[in-house]
């Protein structure tokens, strides 16, 4: 009669709805600040290292960081992982493979800054997403990602209706359609799927897919020559803002869903500025900065709201 009662006394209680919330923003903007130092390295790399072969090194570099904790894993979950592996393949291919060669390549012909602000296109995607899912995104939210994206571009067009936009800022918007449906994607991830199997697992394939273009660089152009210029980025790259920045953005978006995610993801325009103005000498006007104060308001209108984070989807409560 009472067999049930010992359960409900060991149940964890859910962690409290700020907890969840500060926490998955805290990751969000983790990630989103590491993030922006890649845009940065593949500006600085771009006459130096091509982009496929910067973009190889960097997931080879990126795999072997999360092996220690992510191989053990996907051995034990290689059943679940090959039930799934046309999701997972999508994953690495979207997220790995395709969006990274994308930025690398857009680093030959435009800016860091352009980079960064054009990539923060990627949360207007996320959202669209997230609504057509079914998820009810709030009337805050929504103004509050109106007015960053408004920012982003008055950034980007400084202030024309008719910008003059370089080869380059073509790929950093291919690259932003890449990531907005990566991050809509991972909400989407197949239940017990555990957060280490599949950060190793897409970073594994996503290389391996690589692998043809990379061959195929070292034929036509030749590999680089390593040296301290371009060894720190690629570890930098590789361990920082692949390893560390993918698990945050993967377990920020599993606490707060991707829209909410993607609200901090405005931010990157500002970090990007300010990296790219200090490493790169790359100008900073006061349209740029007052740009950076609208996006700044609109994150924190729609990162702050009293709705509940989306838990749609089994990936809401795990790693």
């Amino acid at each position: 009669m009472n067999r049930t009662a010992p359960a409900a006394r060991t149940a964890r209680p859910a962690p409290p709805l700020s907890r969840t919330l500060g926490a998955g923003l805290g990751l969000a903007l983790l990630a989103t600040v590491v993030w922006s130092g890649s845009f940065v390295t593949a500006r600085a790399l771009h006459d130096s290292v091509p982009p496929v072969q910067h973009a190889f090194w960097r997931w080879v570099i990126a795999t072997a960081a999360v092996a220690p904790f992510g191989a053990r894993a996907a051995w034990r979950q290689r059943a679940l992982l090959r039930r799934h592996a046309g999701f997972v393949v999508l994953a690495a291919l979207l997220g790995v493979t395709v969006y990274n060669t994308l930025v690398n390549q857009a680093g030959l012909t435009t800016s860091a800054g352009n980079m960064g602000m054009i990539m923060a296109a990627s949360p207007v995607l996320m959202a669209l997403y997230e609504r057509l899912g079914g998820a009810r995104l709030g009337a805050r939210r929504v103004t509050g990602t109106l007015v960053a994206c408004a920012g982003v571009v008055l950034l980007v067009s400084r202030g024309s209706l008719a910008p003059d936009l370089a080869p380059g800022d073509l790929w950093v918007v291919a690259a932003a359609l890449c990531f907005g449906s990566y991050s809509a994607l991972l909400r989407r991830r197949p239940a017990g799927l555990g957060g280490p199997a599949f950060l190793f697992a897409t970073f594994v394939v996503g290389t391996a897919l690589l692998v043809p273009a990379y061959l195929t660089s070292l034929t036509l152009q030749g590999g680089f020559t390593p040296r301290p210029g371009t060894i720190a980025p690629l570890l930098y790259v590789g361990v920082v803002s692949s390893a560390l920045a993918f698990f945050a953005w993967n377990k920020a978006i599993t606490l707060i869903g991707a829209a909410r995610a993607g609200a901090v993801y405005y931010l990157q325009p500002v970090c990007v500025a300010l990296l790219s103005y200090a490493v790169l000498g790359e100008s900073m006007t006061w349209m740029r900065a007052s740009c950076m104060a609208l996006i700044l308001a609109g994150v924190i209108l729609a990162s702050l709201t009293r709705s509940a984070p989306a838990a749609s989807g089994p990936s809401a409560t795990r790693v």
